[in-house]
């Protein structure tokens, strides 16, 4: 068709490192080579283009076809504006000899970087980096194939499900679920099961949700019965509100810095989220609040709600001030910094925000 194929990728974020290596049968047809770009500036401080010498491309024309995957670029290809020294030195050696490329060469360059938006221009530009791959959180099919990578050669029980695994676990990344198939695989080897089981999943899918469980941590009875009431008021409003996620485990056993905590996981996943959705998370988050009020009294109330509210801040200040849902301001983004003056209107907006809040929970919690 007279078109060029590319030589150059960028895939970005990596979310898992196995999930973008080539497979073995993939390598039987072109060299592969790895390089972690994050090694020349620790091994190789002041040597200048010297510390290129781990990206030896030209040394790699006689294995072509091949393909050469680096890792970490961002470690030496951020802007120019923020390097200084060796690390620039090395950035200027290594756009040398990506410049010595030609389209017939039979080399294909591939990077990883969690840190797109730094990368220097000219690093990106056509000719260099100029194909740019974003690798998003995988959706459930995705899941499904990742999670039966992770378990193959793996005894597993009868009962294990991986397509009801994979649709419980939205917005698990690569290596998230490549952690929950080794949290299993240790409680199997703990327990001395000779399979893995699904509780053993669903346990390692909790710790990494949840946290690891503080069964020797002492909680007095009082303190019992607080966050009881305190997590039951999040779960009430969860269940009676229109827009919020399904529950997926309410516990008081401690976790983490927490004494008790209710998770909740979406049933599908989500491409974009509504007013309403986001609504409904601060009624959920102030559900714990308005239950020690109504319980223990306004003079009762305690610190415990103090991640809640810091949580249900930060989602109202980004709905007032990232996705215009504020009447009074407009549709508008506001940048970073904004002024003094629409600070203080961003602040007042997030209050009336919160104060609407209260009597929507109130009567789901009574």
């Amino acid at each position: 068709m007279g078109t060029c194929s590319p030589s150059r990728f960028r895939p970005v974020p990596l979310l898992t490192r196995p999930a973008l290596n080539p497979s073995r049968e993939a390598r039987n047809f072109a060299a592969y080579q790895m390089e972690a770009q994050s090694h020349p500036a620790a091994s190789f401080y002041g040597s200048g283009p010297r510390s290129s010498s781990l990206i030896p491309i030209p040394t790699y024309l006689p294995l072509a076809p091949c393909i050469i995957f680096i890792d970490e670029i961002d470690a030496v290809g951020s802007t120019r504006k923020q390097w200084e020294g060796h690390t620039k030195k090395t950035l200027h050696q290594l756009l040398v000899e990506m410049d010595g490329f030609e389209q017939n060469e039979g080399i294909i360059v591939m990077a990883a970087t969690n840190l797109a938006d730094i990368l220097d221009p000219a690093l990106t530009r056509p000719g260099r980096f100029d194909r740019h791959i974003v690798v998003p959180s995988p959706d459930v099919r995705g899941r499904q194939e990742i999670l039966e990578l992770y378990l193959q050669g793996k005894p597993m029980s009868d009962d294990v499900d991986v397509k009801a695994i994979a649709r419980g676990t939205p917005g698990f990344n690569g290596a998230d679920l490549a952690n929950l198939v080794n949290i299993a695989a240790i409680k199997a080897a703990v327990e001395g099961a000779e399979k893995l089981s699904a509780e053993q999943l669903e346990f390692a899918k909790d710790r990494i949700v949840m946290g690891t469980e503080r069964k020797t941590m002492f909680v007095s009875e009082d303190s019992k019965k607080l966050t009881a009431y305190h997590e039951s008021g999040h779960a009430i409003v969860a269940l009676n509100t229109k827009g919020a996620h399904p529950i997926h485990k309410a516990t008081i056993m401690p976790r983490g810095s927490a004494l008790g905590m209710v998770t909740q996981l979406p049933s599908n996943d989500e491409t974009s989220v509504s007013k309403r959705q986001l609504l409904a998370r601060l009624d959920v988050c102030m559900g714990g609040r308005v239950a020690e009020e109504l319980i223990f009294g306004q003079d009762h109330i305690t610190t415990g709600a103090s991640s809640d509210l810091s949580q249900a801040t930060e989602l109202a200040q980004y709905m007032v001030s990232s996705c215009g849902m504020s009447e009074a301001i407009g549709p508008v983004h506001i940048k970073e910094r904004p002024s003094s003056e629409m600070q203080s209107r961003i602040d007042a907006e997030v209050g009336t925000l919160f104060i609407h809040i209260l009597p929507r929970s109130n009567p789901i919690c009574c």
